[in-house]
């Protein structure tokens, strides 16, 4: 640059000053640029980037109605200029800057001469550049806005495209300044200008995507679900418009907690290769497989099946989005691809109370409609018809395993005869995937009565050895948790601990986050068990902080004082101390269990008759025996015969179990010790 060369300022108010000294300051030795028209016409000359404009054109934009003179006037303008921009020139000395051609004029400013011109250099540079390098060079280019663009000119029509495509390259530049922050690991300081980008710009998807990302990284996964809903908002009630793919799946992999994420430019490697991959798969999957495709709905369902196994958010977003998709399945008239649909959602299911009861329904529904609907069984009466298109049994096959799995804890006849029928088609299909779908539905429904921990066993060790055979790892960790649960029922600790250990292996392994928060609860029971008592307290407090984020309500609610007050009870029914059963506490669904005990703890004994005599029968699940013994311990301490008698019927095929240990979670210790003192009290 030469030591005296003007430079040009657009990015805010028109100005031009001398860089005395060689320096890259616009604003040191301004030039007085004298009237409006005098910036007008400079301006206009900048906005052409060093091509002629001529005269006729310069008249027109300047005026809207030229006045007698304007040629004239226009040619005084630039004198005016050149005086201005060259004091130092000779007297008919040519101009070197701006310049006569033809008809018209150009002002021939090097290429750094013009800020907007510095910047546009500075951001495709940065373009190209590791986000290490990129950033400080976003940073100078964007500290080159004073102002809005050509800010003396927002009105006049010849500047409007100019300044439209400047704001917007500003605009991209904030956000990818925000990118390259996030990509440094620098997510905290990209929040306050996000904040204020967006209060500005609440119409820019990126920045919502940005700054929802920034918070993620920064631990504020709450305010980040937050951001996404407040762009969904903005985005439907002031343009009418849904969120774009880039939120959607942000919000999708926000929820399911996904490792890349956090991923940054310090995180070479697999991490950062399989994010790169996974957004270029998406997006090339968005560009090619049409919006309405029957391919596009059973990929969806895939992918919510495997969100499912990612942790609690995965979970959340799975019960909003899993009936949809089974609707969108619905309208195509098509029951083989609904079923598919429905039945693709075999994500093994460990906890015998579901999370979403409505849901539930609802999707037992749906495949009992889909199962109407199918072709009947041959003549034969299986379900594992085959006809020209294929095979209906493998279909048949999952409706009838999802609605074992949906049907879990329930008193209705058709979840066990569900399961019995999948187990069959599985076996006669030999399918191992089928199989332990319906293995699953068999384990969900083997609660019709107590002390069935032996056939859980069972099921158990299938699923174990299936899934390490035929690589189905998530059906191995269900065998893995389910022997636990099985071998705890049993008393038999050294092969539930081995079950728990595998567990924890395979989900270190594989990323299954919720494995944990099934073996921390039992480690918990393991102190319990070893009469550690005071031990066991503390780790259910600590097991219990997980169970919020665990996405899981119907496993959390009313667990951890169930299991506190089960340490009460570890040494035989007796009735607790008032705080063990306070009826404030968050009982869940195990409060009509609770009632009777609160009753007699605070002295009401006929009130805890009447909530005894209320009770309904226990649930059809893993604390089917633990409802049962503390049924029985009101019963005793009330001396009701009747009561007495049906909890003894309930819980002798359980007589050599741990009460509540089949859970994995918690035991109100040997059934044997209940059933001898329903015994003494009978014979009393």
């Amino acid at each position: 640059m030469e030591r005296d060369e003007v430079r040009f300022g657009v990015l805010g108010p028109v100005t031009a000053g001398r860089a005395t000294g060689g320096t890259a300051d616009d604003r040191r030795g301004p030039i007085a640029l004298k009237g409006p028209r005098h910036r007008a016409v400079l301006a206009r000359l900048i906005v052409a980037r060093r091509r002629v404009v001529p005269v006729a054109r310069l008249v027109a934009d300047l005026w809207a109605d030229p006045p007698p003179g304007a040629v004239g006037a226009v040619q005084t303008f630039v004198a005016d200029l050149r005086r201005a921009l060259e004091p130092g020139r000779p007297p008919r000395a040519p101009a070197r800057l701006l310049v006569t051609e033809g008809s018209g004029y150009a002002l021939r400013a090097s290429p750094d001469a013009v800020d907007a011109w510095r910047f546009e250099t500075a951001v495709g540079e940065a373009a190209e550049l590791p986000a290490d390098r990129a950033l400080p060079r976003l940073d100078e280019a964007l500290e080159l806005w004073r102002g809005p663009a050509y800010a003396d000119f927002e009105h006049e029509q010849w500047v409007r495209g100019e300044r439209a495509r400047l704001a917007e390259l500003r605009l991209r530049s904030v956000e990818r300044r925000a990118g390259a922050q996030l990509a440094l690991g620098r997510a905290a300081e990209a929040v306050p200008d996000l904040d204020a980008h967006l209060a500005d710009h609440p119409w820019r998807e990126e920045a919502w995507r940005l700054l929802a990302l920034a918070l993620y990284r920064t631990d504020r996964q709450g305010d980040a679900l937050a951001v996404l809903r407040r762009a969904r908002s903005t985005l439907v009630e002031q343009l009418g418009v849904d969120p774009g793919p880039g939120l959607r799946r942000l919000e999708a992999d926000i929820l399911a907690q996904d490792p890349a994420l956090r991923a940054t430019a310090g995180q070479a490697g697999p991490t950062e290769t399989a994010a790169r991959l996974w957004t270029r798969a998406a997006a090339a999957y968005d560009r090619t497989v049409a919006a309405g495709a029957r391919a596009r709905l059973e990929t969806t369902v895939g992918l919510l099946r495997d969100l499912a196994v990612t942790g609690g958010g995965g979970l959340a977003a799975v019960r909003e989005h899993r009936m949809a998709a089974v609707a969108a399945a619905e309208e195509f008239g098509d029951p083989v691809l609904t079923g598919r649909v429905i039945g693709a959602f075999d994500v093994p299911a460990i906890w015998t109370r579901g999370d979403d009861p409505e849901l539930a329904r609802q999707i037992v529904a749906a495949a009992e409609r889909t199962l109407a609907a199918l072709p009947p069984p041959g003549g034969s009466g299986t379900y594992d018809t085959y006809d020209t298109d294929g095979s209906y049994g493998a279909v048949r096959c999952r409706l009838l395993a999802t609605v074992a799995v949906e049907t879990r804890g329930s008193h209705s006849s058709r979840g066990p005869q569900a399961a019995s029928q999948a187990e069959a088609i599985a076996r006669r299909l030999d399918d191992p995937a089928l199989l332990a779908f319906a293995l699953n539905g068999a384990f969900m429904q083997s609660f019709t009565r107590a002390g069935l921990a032996p056939r859980r066993a069972e099921i158990g060790a299938e699923l174990v050895e299936l899934g390490s055979r035929h690589g189905l790892v998530t059906y191995e960790v269900l065998g893995c948790l389910i022997g636990l649960q099985a071998h705890g029922a049993l008393g038999d600790f050294r092969s539930a601990d081995a079950h728990a250990s595998a567990a924890d292996r395979l989900a270190a392994r594989h990323e299954l986050p919720l494995v944990g928060v099934f073996t921390r609860w039992y480690g918990a029971l393991r102190l319990a068990a070893s009469g550690d008592l005071t031990g066991a307290g503390r780790a259910y407090e600590s097991a219990a902080a997980d169970l919020p984020g665990a996405g899981m309500p119907g496993l959390t609610h009313g667990l951890l004082p169930l299991a506190l007050l089960s340490l009460h009870l570890a040494d035989g029914p007796r009735v607790p101390p008032r705080d063990a059963v306070d009826p404030a506490a968050d009982w869940g669904p195990y409060r009509p269990w609770i009632a009777p005990l609160a009753a007699l703890a605070s002295g009401d004994r006929a009130a805890a008759r009447t909530a005894l005599r209320a009770l309904p029968d226990p649930p059809r699940d893993l604390l089917y025996e633990a409802c049962c013994c503390l049924e029985a311990t009101a019963a005793l301490e009330l001396g009701d015969r009747a009561v007495l008698i049906r909890a003894r019927e309930r819980l002798l095929p359980a007589s050599a179990e741990l009460a509540g240990a089949g859970s994995g979670l918690l035991t109100l210790g040997p059934v044997s010790g209940y059933l001898s003192a329903i015994t003494s009290a009978l014979r009393d």
